[in-house]
């Protein structure tokens, strides 16, 4: 019932996850990261204990590939769970259960790594590692590499039906996510559409209200009445 990927920008050290499902508020349950130490997509039957366990067990210097062991080995009906993780090196390690729904598979790239559920097709992971990895040359900002890379899986067939639901999160070097965009649900239109217009809005933005959080005396103006 879902696709995304886990991704890390090897310039700046940020990490990301993009996920669309058609369950609602995917993101909500399935997407997590944590500055300096990696990002998790968790999916599939959807376990969300299993998300901070893989943060935790990197956050102690661990490699992806050593998270992904833990979860298979202390997480719950695992054979029902997909597991993604990417570490502060950039290696990467993926969990698919053989109760996994539908067409299931998943894909490596460098500093990324996809996985779905319930797929139009096997080939939707290659094609959003290789819409990451192709957009690295064109789309600096790892955001709009997130946002390309799940455009490219949904020009490979997506989900196996209609998707309604997708988010992006991205972190940086402050301990909160610096976007956290979600469409929880829409009946008409894609979600992944929904969140790269957010994220259109957002990104110019976004260092604004980092600095807001950290220094408001060196924050741009709000741009709201009586501020000046």
């Amino acid at each position: 019932m879902t696709f995304s990927l886990v991704a890390r920008c090897a310039e700046t050290g940020m990490f990301g996850v993009a996920i669309s499902s058609s369950s609602p508020a995917v993101a909500a349950r399935c997407a997590y990261a944590r500055a300096g130490v990696g990002a998790v997509a968790s999916q599939n039957v959807t376990d969300p204990r299993l998300g901070p366990l893989a943060l935790d067990v990197m956050g102690r210097g661990m490699s992806a590939e050593e998270a992904i062991a833990e979860v298979q080995r202390s997480g719950r009906h695992i054979e029902y769970r997909q597991v993604l993780a990417i570490d502060a090196q950039g290696r990467v390690a993926i969990h698919s259960g053989p109760n996994s729904l539908g067409i299931w598979t998943q894909a490596e790239g460098r500093d990324v790594a996809s996985g779905g559920n319930l797929l139009a097709n096997d080939g939707v992971p290659a094609a959003i590692v290789a819409g990451f990895e192709a957009a690295k040359g064109h789309l600096g900002d790892l955001g709009d590499r997130l946002i390309a890379a799940m455009r490219a899986g949904l020009a490979a067939g997506g989900e196996a039906g209609p998707v309604h639901s997708a988010g992006m999160m991205i972190v940086d070097d402050v301990p909160w996510p610096v976007a956290d965009l979600r469409c929880d649900w829409i009946d008409e239109g894609c979600p992944v559409e929904a969140v790269a217009r957010a994220w259109e809005v957002y990104k110019p933005q976004l260092r604004d209200y980092v600095m807001r959080a950290l220094d408001p005396t060196r924050a741009p103006s709000y741009g709201v009445p009586g501020d000046e």
